[in-house]
């Protein structure tokens, strides 16, 4: 397989947990209350496995990390909303600040600086570091070709992740 193929991926909940640092409990819950839920393959009843993509995973560790830093969920699920009706290239160049209570979308850093400026409190989430770890993540981890249901190894992985790096001018 070459780079320049497009390779559709799903990966299983386990894998999807592993990339994104949350127990199967958690990913099963934010699936039933449509927090994030599977975009490639849904649940589609009891032995039935949800498939995610790239884009479903990077939200989970997003959401993953809002919760760690004390932002509430309905504040979390206006945010997961606005990021899912983004294009994935659109995602990396995104900073999320959150004073706690909101989450403000910064795109620039004289975005960031107003914000700072404010005197309040304020964390930020890079998008773009994130995007990066959950790559580093799932070239690690199983995940399944959507064309014909196989199995993919690592390498055939990383030559997809390669070729989504290429792709985006990382």
């Amino acid at each position: 397989m070459n780079g320049s193929e497009n390779l559709e991926l799903g990966y299983r909940g386990a894998s999807a947990c592993a990339a994104a640092g949350i127990s199967y409990r958690q990913l099963d819950y934010w699936a039933r209350t449509g927090l994030v839920e599977p975009t490639v393959r849904g649940a589609a009843g009891s032995g039935s496995a949800r498939l995610y993509g790239f884009k479903d995973i990077l939200v989970l560790k997003i959401v993953k990390r809002l919760l760690d830093t004390g932002v509430s969920l309905q504040n979390i699920r206006t945010a997961v909303t606005h990021l899912r009706e983004r294009g994935v290239e659109d995602l990396a160049r995104i900073t999320l600040m959150s004073d706690g209570s909101s989450i403000y979308e910064c795109t620039n850093s004289e975005e960031i600086f107003d914000l700072l400026q404010g005197g309040q409190g304020v964390f930020g989430i890079a998008i773009g570091k994130v995007w990066n770890e959950v790559e580093g993540s799932l070239s690690h981890l199983q995940a399944e070709n959507l064309s014909d249901g196989s199995a993919i190894t690592q390498e055939d992985s990383n030559d997809e992740l390669a070729a989504r790096r290429k792709l985006r001018g990382a």
